[in-house]
């Protein structure tokens, strides 16, 4: 009896301890051109049950979603899911289409603060463009993201695609999306901040 005592208090302090990972993306989170269960998303679910982790990660990204969509889509995916924690992965689509990066920013910061208000932490990933894009545009577009994080105190990736982005190696036929080999490398972008994070997640409720 004292035994099942145990596992029963057991269970219920890791059921206590558990998170609930949002992710809320576009095509690079989704697993564009790949089974789904092979993009990173999916390696970190398996990474965090490799850790016996309880905690649930939910992906809600959408192949080419743009900052303004995700920020129309986030009340409600708030409500249903109470994340203790959002990645924010958004803005490559903006980018694309030259839209200004103040926009994105506002967009950005203002889905931050619908999750703070709700109770969670939030981490930014920051992205990048192609050069063609003319030397003013981009080098604004990279700065939106750390501009972003630091307005509203969240974590940041500072490049999601480090090591991936214009490395054909690492990149599907359209040279826009990442390939399977990426999805690893993406992971360990995320995955020191993600860490971070839970840490403070638990920390916050003992």
């Amino acid at each position: 009896m004292a035994g099942m005592c145990l596992m029963l208090s057991a269970l219920l302090s890791m059921q206590a301890s558990a998170a609930t990972i949002l992710i809320v993306g576009d095509s690079i989170s989704a697993a564009y051109g790949m089974d789904i269960r092979q993009g990173w998303v999916s390696l970190l679910e398996q990474r965090l049950q490799r850790q016996s982790a309880t905690h649930q990660v939910i992906n809600a990204s959408v192949s080419g979603e743009t900052t303004s969509g995700g920020l129309q889509r986030l009340p409600r995916l708030l409500r249903q899911h109470r994340p203790d924690l959002v990645v924010l992965e958004l803005g490559g689509n903006d980018g694309l289409r030259g839209q200004p990066p103040a926009l994105m920013q506002r967009n950005l910061e203002r889905m931050v603060r619908l999750t703070q208000a709700g109770g969670g932490r939030v981490i930014v990933a920051g992205m990048r463009i192609p050069p063609n894009y003319g030397r003013a545009y981009t080098d604004a577009f990279a700065a939106l993201f750390p501009a972003v994080a630091r307005s509203t105190g969240s974590a940041l990736v500072p490049f999601l695609l480090d090591g991936v982005g214009g490395r054909p190696e690492y990149m599907q036929a359209d040279g826009l999306h990442p390939n399977v080999r990426a999805q690893a490398l993406i992971l360990k972008q995320v995955w020191p901040v993600l860490e971070r994070e839970l840490r403070q997640v638990e920390a916050r409720r003992k």
